[in-house]
């Protein structure tokens, strides 16, 4: 008996070996050895096959005609009958074999009907040796239990990373569902209620639907039920950015050490740089303007009157206080400030401004002002809204209404850096510096009809703390809307830089904000979260970090051109000759 179900127990572990699913087959093919590719060479037989056939037809049919013998043959025909017996031999290897093998070696029902039979067995077996008794209490000395199946590994080299393992059968049918497209792959968070399970099998589906190795991208070391319903819909990993840390940058008597997020070698050195001549000079002061978010539907009439009746209506200041009630109730922070409208024929533009407290607000003035509008369709019933953005307001795009009216927030910074610190740290002069600010950002950018753009490289700069912090990356399009100004003062021995940013849309609540990288570098920042004191006071602080740390980077990009030293800089640190991609594994 015992050595019967020994050899029942080793065979049940042989019909279990490891699986490992294949990253990527081997590509070489039967077919790449023909000199054409695999349709053309089809064509070719397809076409020579029926044209033999029917050119032997013709002259068979002439031969009967004309009482001629069959066995009689031309040169000719003979290349016929060849080519023809050629291209069925062809044709018969190619179609042919798979339907007989399909024919010969279908497996019968009986043997289905085993493998049943042999996974319950197996099943029965492991059941009967996971014995909670110690081996010389019982009865005969049997096996301990089955081990568990081994996972199905999906090989792949990532550095620093460990395989991506799918641990179970019923993740292998689910891949296998996803790519057979019966299962959405935008559905695994809530069938499975496992995010990173999701991810892991949305990962795999996409590499066998695909081909592609996803071997670089990491899976493992993130929180994805951190960004489910708020961040990124059907994710399969995350991107590794690296952040460096430029400062302490001195703004309003406080150091900061302002987080980047950028792939950008120089830019964190240079502005690094920047803060430091700032800090020698006794440090920047930053000074919020405006602070209020937009947004502006587009709704449309039956003439331009009517349009205007409501325009009219919006303006008048005596309905601000009515219209204010309906647009709060929305929020406990949103707070209308004020409402602009432009007229287009029939069309009206109506352009809400409201405060937003420490949230970027863009959710926020959308319910506020899809209240008004509903408000509104009592007394303008004809009024038909197209939508609530009409791109006036205006969100991601550049635009002169922002440049001139502000959105978000509105900051000057400005420093007056000592003369000796330009020579010594920026290695320039003060007359060189504002030659070149009012030839290049002032002239140039103005040839160039720029729009926001009096600057050289805000972008940069906002970009990189946005990434960094949470912020929304497309709203750099006009958060670095800039104006860069350079003046020489004090008898031209010291020289005054500002910088004027009138759109800075920046939140310490909500979206990106939340997750755990970006909430930490707001912590580093000291804005971490909502004022718990002055709603709104974090995110109107930020924006004056932003302002702080671009007029830094402006400082030190000049000086590096003004220097001669911009191609030099980037040469040495931004050409890097080692291949990542052949990291270790």
């Amino acid at each position: 008996m015992e050595a019967s179900r020994l050899y029942s127990t080793k065979r049940v572990q042989s019909l279990k070996p490891t699986k490992k699913i294949p990253l990527e087959e081997d590509p070489t093919k039967a077919s790449d050895a023909l000199p054409l590719s695999l349709h053309l060479t089809n064509a070719v037989f397809f076409t020579l096959f029926f044209s033999v056939v029917y050119f032997l037809l013709s002259r068979w049919r002439e031969k009967i005609r004309t009482s001629t013998p069959l066995h009689v043959v031309t040169f000719s025909e003979i290349i016929a009958i060849l080519a023809f017996f050629a291209s069925f031999i062809y044709l018969l290897g190619f179609f042919g074999l798979d339907f007989v093998q399909s024919l010969v070696f279908r497996p019968s029902p009986d043997v289905w009907i085993a493998e049943d039979e042999e996974e319950e067995n197996e099943v029965l077996l492991a059941k009967e040796d996971a014995r909670k008794v110690p081996c010389g209490q019982a009865l005969d000395c049997l096996l301990p239990p089955l081990p568990p199946a081994a996972p199905i590994v999906t090989a792949q080299k990532v550095f620093d990373e460990k395989p991506v393992t799918v641990t179970t059968e019923e993740d292998e049918e689910i891949i296998k569902s996803v790519v057979a497209g019966t299962t959405p792959s935008y559905s695994l968070e809530s069938k499975l209620g496992d995010c990173k399970r999701a991810a892991a099998i949305r990962r795999e589906a996409l590499q066998r639907l695909t081909g592609k190795s996803l071997s670089g991208l990491p899976l493992d070391g993130f929180d994805y039920e951190s960004i489910l319903g708020q961040c990124c819909e059907m994710p399969v990993g995350y991107v590794q950015i690296p952040v460096g840390i430029a400062g302490p940058l001195l703004v309003n008597g406080r150091e900061y050490s302002v987080p980047m997020a950028t792939t950008e070698g120089c830019l964190v050195a240079s502005t690094n740089r920047g803060c430091k001549a700032i800090h020698l000079s006794g440090g920047a002061t930053s000074v919020l303007l405006k602070d209020g978010m937009t947004r502006a539907p587009c709704v449309r009439f039956g003439t331009a009157k009517r349009a205007a009746d409501l325009k009219l209506y919006l303006e008048d200041p005596d309905n601000f206080e009515t219209l204010s009630v309906v647009f709060n109730r929305s929020s406990r922070f949103g707070r209308l400030q004020g409402i602009k409208c432009a007229i287009a024929g029939k069309n009206l533009y109506i352009r809400f401004t409201c405060s937003t407290g420490d949230a970027m607000g863009m959710n926020m003035v959308s319910k506020g002002v899809q209240n008004v509008l509903d408000f509104l369709q009592t007394d303008f019933p004809d009024m038909d809204v197209i939508g609530i953005s009409g791109n006036y307001c205006s969100d991601k795009k550049p635009a002169a209404v922002n440049w001139i009216e502000g959105r978000g927030k509105s900051v000057v910074c400005e420093v007056i850096i000592k003369g000796d610190v330009v020579r010594k740290v920026l290695k320039t002069s003060v007359e060189s510096l504002v030659e070149l600010n009012m030839l290049k950002n002032l002239t140039g950018s103005a040839m160039a009809g720029a729009l926001g753009g009096f600057n050289a490289h805000a972008s940069n700069i906002v970009a990189a703390i946005y990434i960094a912090t949470g912020q929304d990356p497309a709203q750099n399009v006009e958060s670095s809307h800039c104006i860069t100004m350079m003046e020489a003062v004090n008898e031209g021995k010291d020289l005054h830089i500002s910088v004027t940013m009138p759109s800075i849309e920046v939140g310490t609540v909500g979206g990106g904000t939340q997750l755990a990288s970006q909430s930490a570098c707001l912590n580093l920042l000291g804005v971490k979260g909502a004022s718990k004191e002055t709603p709104g006071a974090n995110a109107r602080m930020l924006a004056t970090i932003v302002a702080g740390a671009v007029l830094a980077g402006e400082l030190s990009l000049m000086s590096a051109i003004a220097a001669g030293q911009l191609v030099k800089s980037h040469m040495k640190y931004n050409r890097s000759s080692k291949d990542v991609s052949k990291g270790s594994s």
